[in-house]
């Protein structure tokens, strides 16, 4: 298989686990807006909500109890991480290939010398 194919399926691979993470942190955070917005907020609103702050935008509604806001302060922290994290883990073959690009002269002298 040539690098090019290799690349392509690793970063198809990455972009899989990364949406992966994404939606389950998104599940995640509509779930905490329901369960403490003490009813007063809607599945759809949640999305919104839960989406605004993965996106880094800050949420659009704003919570009314004291676990609310704490769930809300949390959930920006740990957002405001995976966002970083997700974007390294998705671009990871490519950092890899084009530093492996740097090494490609070695990697064919061993090969010569092995012959």
């Amino acid at each position: 298989m040539n690098r090019r194919t290799v690349l392509m399926r690793r970063l198809w691979r990455n972009a899989r686990w990364a949406a992966l993470m994404i939606g389950i942190a998104l599940f995640i955070g509509m779930i905490g807006y329901v369960y403490f917005g003490d009813g007063s907020i809607s599945w759809p609103a949640a999305f919104a909500d839960a989406a605004m702050i993965l996106a880094g935008e800050g949420p659009l509604d704003q919570m009314k109890t004291g676990p609310g806001h704490i769930f809300e302060g949390i959930y920006a922290l740990i957002c405001g991480f995976l966002f970083f994290a997700v974007a390294g883990f998705a671009l990871a073959p490519a950092l890899h290939h084009l530093l492996r690009s740097f090494h490609l002269e070695d990697e064919e002298r061993a090969q010569r010398a092995k012959k």
